[in-house]
């Protein structure tokens, strides 16, 4: 399909019909790339959301856990029995010493079991205040196992702005209710934030609490204080998955957003990122139209360049042909060369595994060379050669088999589909045929011809390559040089598959391998073992 394909380009017709096609397929090309495109733009906003998510869910953490450690070592430090004894600077030290660390903690107090403030991180006296009907000091009363509590936004007792309460238990020496130590965080501390973002004019980030209560949303502040969402499908998916992102409405505006939210921590707040989708795709939408543009030029263009093009190919044709032909065949003799045969072999080697056919190789080596070109120079030994390639075409016939000159006065018969019987006949034809030559040099008859073949036979195994057949008929070549010269020796390659009869399995019915009439010089056959 390849070589089809290939063939294709270089033809000229085939250039025509493709100036015709080709405004169709850049086209098609413009519409992938575009939509390659889009894909990015919504990839890259995506990446952005959750960048934005990360970076302010970490500095969210982190706030709220300074907070909270700071509302521990209160916690802690109210055990210390002689607390009361303490000078007052001593003990707001202390208490509070590690409030300090947070970002815009506003104050830092401990309330008694009535809610009456007993410590103030602000200083001594603690202001006056009672929190006992807040809905934060009612909880940990309510439940001594609640741990770290943050309350939905309520507006601050000492300065009027709203904020939200962090807050922990204390508890006595019983386990009993003793009131709690509390951590108030404005919620400016958010806005400044989330001021330093750029998400573009339908861009918001939202912040929310377990129970759906959203405690901001930016740029626009909450109508109310404190809304409740619980019913939102959009909140509802924030709580029910705590990490991901969707397309979805908002209800508020019905302007469709990527919603991108994550869970803080392990804290009952939920963070979400919300972009326009329109922003999103504005910038792709002015570049398809620049890129659309741009292509209906070049398909117009493409139509002439193709015209030219065929032009020029069917010239480009002619010589590459002549060249081709010259790139695979051996200038001397004719036949193909190294090349052409190793491009054969591999596709004979591959077919005949696949149908499960034997494959022969013969690999045939003109005996005592050297000795024609220094008797009779290089004419000689060239027109020795030209003999010696016109007998072996004459050896091998069948439409399949391929006859090359590999390198020197080395050749290669190639047979397909012939059995050992078959392989064997075709080395004896060629002996014969080399043998009646009688080739005439410039200063006279150049004398007896002969050559060596290794021959190699067998089915192709799988994960097996046509150079290991080649090295068993080049291993079978020395020997037969060797032993002597002007004979045949031959290597088996091992079987596929080993049956009852071991290698007969693919060999003539009485299990022996046909002999070849010319063998080593010990009279027995080479047999050169091929690792399974």
């Amino acid at each position: 399909m390849a070589t089809t394909f290939r063939r294709g380009l270089r033809s000229a017709r085939a250039w025509i019909a493709l100036g015709v096609v080709a405004p169709l397929g850049m086209v098609a090309v413009c519409a992938a790339l575009l939509l390659d495109m889009r894909r990015d733009a919504w990839d890259k906003a995506a990446r952005t959301s959750w960048n934005l998510l990360q970076v302010i869910e970490r500095d969210v953490d982190r706030n709220v856990e300074i907070i909270d450690l700071a509302l521990q070592s209160v916690v802690e430090n109210l055990k210390i029995y002689d607390l009361e004894e303490l000078k007052p600077h001593f003990r707001q030290r202390v208490l509070f010493d590690r409030a300090v660390n947070a970002k815009d903690l506003g104050a830092m107090l401990v309330l008694d079991e009535y809610g009456n403030a007993l410590y103030d991180a602000a200083g001594w006296p603690a202001r006056r205040l009672n929190s006992g009907d807040r809905d934060y000091f009612l909880a940990h009363k309510a439940d001594p196992d609640l741990g770290l509590h943050i309350s939905r936004p309520v507006i601050s007792q000492l300065i009027g702005k709203p904020v939200i309460v962090l807050s922990r238990r204390v508890a006595m020496a019983d386990d009993s209710f003793n009131g709690i130590v509390l951590g108030s965080l404005s919620l400016s501390y958010f806005n400044r934030m989330f001021d330093r973002i750029r998400l573009g004019p339908g861009g918001t980030i939202a912040l929310f609490l377990a129970d759906g209560t959203r405690i901001l949303r930016h740029p626009e502040p909450n109508e109310e204080l404190a809304p409740n969402f619980a019913s939102s499908p959009n909140v509802r998916r924030f709580l029910r998955e705590s990490t991901g992102s969707f397309v979805g409405i908002t209800p508020s505006d019905d302007v469709e957003r990527l919603y991108t939210f994550t869970r803080v921590g392990t804290l009952p707040l939920y963070l979400s990122v919300a972009l326009s989708t329109a922003e999103i795709e504005a910038e792709w939408r002015a570049k398809a139209l620049g890129i659309g543009l741009v292509v209906l030029a070049l398909c117009g263009l493409a139509i002439g360049l193709s015209v030219l093009v065929a032009g020029e190919l069917r010239r480009r044709n002619a010589a590459e042909a002549e060249l081709a032909l010259l790139s695979r065949t051996d200038p001397l003799t004719g036949l193909p060369n190294r090349r052409a045969f190793e491009e054969a072999f591999g596709r004979a080697f591959a077919e005949t595994h696949r149908r499960s056919a034997p494959l022969g190789l013969l690999v045939v080596d003109a005996d005592h060379f050297k000795r024609f070109n220094d008797r009779h120079g290089h004419e000689g030994g060239d027109r020795v050669l030209v003999a010696i390639a016109r007998a072996l075409s004459a050896s091998a016939r069948r439409p399949g088999d391929l006859v090359a000159r590999i390198g020197g006065e080395e050749f290669a018969i190639l047979l397909p589909d012939t059995d050992a019987e078959g392989v064997a006949h075709v080395a004896e034809t060629a002996h014969a045929a080399v043998g009646c030559l009688l080739v005439e040099a410039q200063d006279g008859p150049v004398g007896r011809i002969t050559v060596s073949i290794g021959l190699a036979f067998g089915l192709p195994r799988a994960g097996g390559e046509p150079a290991e057949l080649f090295r068993l008929a080049d291993a079978a070549l020395y020997e037969a040089k060797a032993a002597g010269r002007d004979r045949t020796c031959y290597a088996l390659m091992p079987p596929p598959r080993t049956g009852p009869g071991g290698i007969e399995s693919w060999m003539e019915p009485g299990g022996d391998a046909p002999a070849p009439t010319r063998q080593g010089a010990s009279g027995q056959p080479l047999a050169v073992p091929l690792a399974p």
